[in-house]
């Protein structure tokens, strides 16, 4: 995101607490002096002076988002809050990145962006979920009370370069586990389905959502509509990667979604924006920075090292 709007011709003031990020995803722009780099916790004020604001702040894979519950709320709430507070001081554009797990274990399929979810409040997952969900409520009460200009994105399963690679979602855990010859973990049979979105094609309608006219609030539904299954993205994983890992099965968690799609005519319409990169061009592409990733070795003995 950083590199495309300073490519774009923006000056850019990251912020990012390295919670789950990493310095060196962002090192080849240190010295641009289009780009600032802020080690800042958005739970606390932040006062800066700018033009628009993209909050992409919070873990994103359940490995991270249980590691600390009450802090993965405080984040969306409390981080909410603060931004938003900001960008009513300087009256900024302010997009806020939502989650399909808004929609939690939908019985809409595929989701549109008018379907109010199925939700557990007071499960394990319910800090992200109703994290995520309350600060939604948060910016359409700033644009009704205060005409705040907001944009929300609701972002499906996003992957690409520069994942960590203890990450814990499915496509980092499984290119990891495949490219060392470790036994690939399914939860449950891996029937559950999911839809991925390359992260450049996720970069553009982020950029294209902040760039509507200031009637667009949405939420419109960001993702790839192409569905695969866990089992079948194994595999497809597997032969990429030519590996020779085994697929085993574990207990799936609870409140694990069945099925997971979205609509994107909302997107289409209104963005003029569709994916363009395919699952095997985008997972080839993933593979090629895993295994660079790899190739140091403090990297890959900590991996081999770890239990799952």
């Amino acid at each position: 995101m950083c590199e495309r709007l300073i490519s774009d011709g923006h000056q850019v003031v990251c912020v990012d607490n390295f919670f789950t990020g990493t310095r060196r995803n962002i090192e080849p722009l240190l010295d641009d002096r289009n780009f600032e780099l802020l080690r800042h916790d958005v739970t606390f004020p932040l006062y800066v002076e700018v033009d628009s604001i993209y909050n992409l702040a919070c873990p994103a894979s359940p490995v991270h988002y249980q590691h600390d519950p009450v802090q993965t709320t405080k984040t969306s709430v409390h981080g909410a809050i603060n931004m938003l507070g900001l960008a009513k001081r300087l009256k900024a554009m302010i997009l806020q990145a939502s989650t399909s797990e808004v929609y939690g274990d939908p019985e809409k399929h595929p989701q549109t962006e008018d379907y109010w979810g199925n939700v557990n409040p007071i499960g394990p997952r319910s800090c992200y979920d109703e994290g995520k969900r309350c600060a939604e409520t948060l910016f359409f009460d700033y644009w009704r009370q205060h005409r705040l200009q907001i944009k929300v994105a609701r972002i499906f399963n996003t992957y690409g370069p520069r994942m960590h690679p203890h990450d814990g979602r499915v496509v980092s855990n499984f290119i990891v586990q495949a490219l060392l010859g470790k036994p690939i973990t399914l939860y449950g049979n891996g029937s559950q389905t999911r839809s991925f979105c390359y992260v450049d094609d996720m970069v553009d309608a982020l950029v294209r959502l902040a760039a509507t006219p200031d009637d667009v609030t949405g939420p419109v539904n960001l993702g790839n509509p192409a569905e695969i299954s866990i089992q079948e993205l194994a595999r497809t994983i597997i032969d990429l990667c030519n590996s020779r890992s085994a697929i085993v099965c574990g207990k799936r968690p609870v409140d694990d979604p069945c099925r997971r799609r979205p609509d994107i005519a909302c997107a289409e319409a209104v963005l003029s924006w569709r994916p363009r990169i395919g699952l095997t061009e985008g997972l080839t592409r993933t593979i090629a920075y895993f295994d660079r990733l790899l190739s140091e070795d403090a990297v890959r003995r900590s991996l081999l090292d770890d239990p799952d």
